[in-house]
Parts: C-alpha cells; sequence; structure tokens
C-alpha cells in the first residue's frame, strides 16, 4: 500500500459505480466543482452513518460552495443504495469493491482492523488542498471539509 495522498499532490483519479448504477469518475468534476471525498469504514455502522447523515444535512451548503460530496467504501453498490436511503444521501456513494481507490490514495486500516476513515478535499485542478483523518470523530469530518472549502474558490 501506497503513501497517504497529501496536500498538494495530485489526486489519483478513479471511476466507480455509484448506488444508483452511474459510473462516477473524478476527472468529471475537474475544471467545474471542488469535490469532497470521503473514505469511510462500512455501511450501516454507527460511525459511518452518523457521519454520512452529516453529509446529508450539510449537503445544499457544500452545493453551495461549488463542490460535490463523493463518498466512497468497498460495499456494493445496492448495499449503497440502502445505506444511501437510510441517511437521506444524494450524493454519490461510490464501491470500491477492491479497495484499489483507498489503496491509490494510501487510506489505511486503522488499529489494523476496520478501513481507515479519511476526507481529502480536491479543488478544481485535482489538486488535494485539505486531508483529514479521525476514525473517532466522524462529524468532524464535514466541519473540516466546509472549512478547507471556504479557502477556496467556488
Amino acid at each position: 500500500m501506497g503513501d497517504r495522498v497529501k496536500v498538494g499532490d495530485k489526486a489519483p483519479d478513479f471511476a466507480l459505480e455509484s448506488q444508483d448504477r452511474r459510473i462516477v469518475a473524478l476527472h468529471d468534476y475537474m475544471g467545474s466543482k471542488n469535490v469532497v471525498l470521503y473514505f469511510y469504514p462500512k455501511d450501516f455502522t454507527p460511525g459511518c452513518t452518523a457521519e454520512t447523515k452529516t453529509f446529508s444535512e450539510n449537503y445544499d451548503a457544500v452545493l453551495g460552495m461549488g463542490a460535490e460530496v463523493l463518498g466512497i467504501s468497498s460495499d456494493s453498490a445496492d448495499s449503497h443504495g440502502s445505506f444511501a436511503r437510510e441517511c437521506g444521501a444524494t450524493f454519490p456513494m461510490l464501491a470500491d469493491k477492491d479497495g484499489r481507490v483507498r489503496e491509490s490514495y494510501g487510506v489505511k486500516s486503522s488499529l489494523g482492523l476496520a478501513p481507515g476513515r479519511v476526507t481529502f478535499v480536491i479543488d478544481k485542478e485535482g489538486i488535494v488542498r485539505h486531508v483529514f483523518s479521525s476514525q473517532l470523530r466522524p462529524r468532524q469530518h464535514v466541519s473540516e471539509a466546509i472549512e478547507a472549502l471556504k479557502a477556496l474558490p467556488s
């Protein structure tokens, strides 16, 4: 597994299936939107549910700042569909079934068990502008992302 992507790095591109079976690619947003990309461990777990609900509650604010939210875990698109409905998430929830994208971003497991919880804020040029990692403070990922977006042109 590679080193974690850092601030100033070019964000690795990817194309993954979303909960509504669309293929969503990072390059689709380049030139037009900043992206909040959050990796989370697993659908329907308490921390991931809290994090995704908090992103849902703040989604209009993020859109208003010229950004899109993308959630990624290794769960299937079907699981993401149910999870998105439970959390009120209308943004793409992406299925990284083989963990390839997680690996390309260097998001390691924490405590050797659960996949890591890391949020990347990526600008319109595809450059990582903020990274926040906290397994135990899932809701803080949203406020960190919003603060980082305020510093970017919308």
